[in-house]
């Protein structure tokens, strides 16, 4: 039993540090705050479209993937202005790493979108 009250300690404990880092990204970041309000638009859009399951989990996977991805990308920034301020070639090269995944999910997200609405009003 005191396994299962560990186990469920620590699920609450990882369950507040988690909205604690979500508040820190809403706080901190207009591209999450963007993307957050872009990400509930197009859920709202997923569950009005007549389309299946499928199709509905990957619009909403694919926007939640881009909103994931910008936390990765702010936690990334955040390590490397915490090391220094200054400029150092390793640092700016994180940082453009961690924008270009953002960069890539958001292309992602474009196609998914793209094509199962060209399937939607086309098809």
């Amino acid at each position: 039993m005191k396994n299962q009250s560990v186990g469920l300690t620590r699920i609450i404990k990882a369950t507040r540090y988690s909205v604690k880092g979500i508040k820190a990204a809403w706080q901190n970041e207009a591209a999450f705050r963007e993307e957050i309000i872009v990400a509930v638009l197009a859920v709202m859009v997923a569950f009005y479209l007549d389309i299946s399951v499928i199709e509905r989990i990957l619009l909403i996977g694919s926007v939640m993937l881009v909103v994931i991805v910008e936390i990765l990308n702010s936690a990334i920034e955040a390590i490397v202005d915490r090391i220094s301020s200054e400029f150092h070639e390793l640092s700016g090269r994180a940082k453009d790493m961690g924008s270009a995944a953002v960069f890539l999910t958001i292309i992602l997200a474009l196609i998914v979108w793209s094509a199962i609405l060209w399937q939607f009003f086309m098809g």
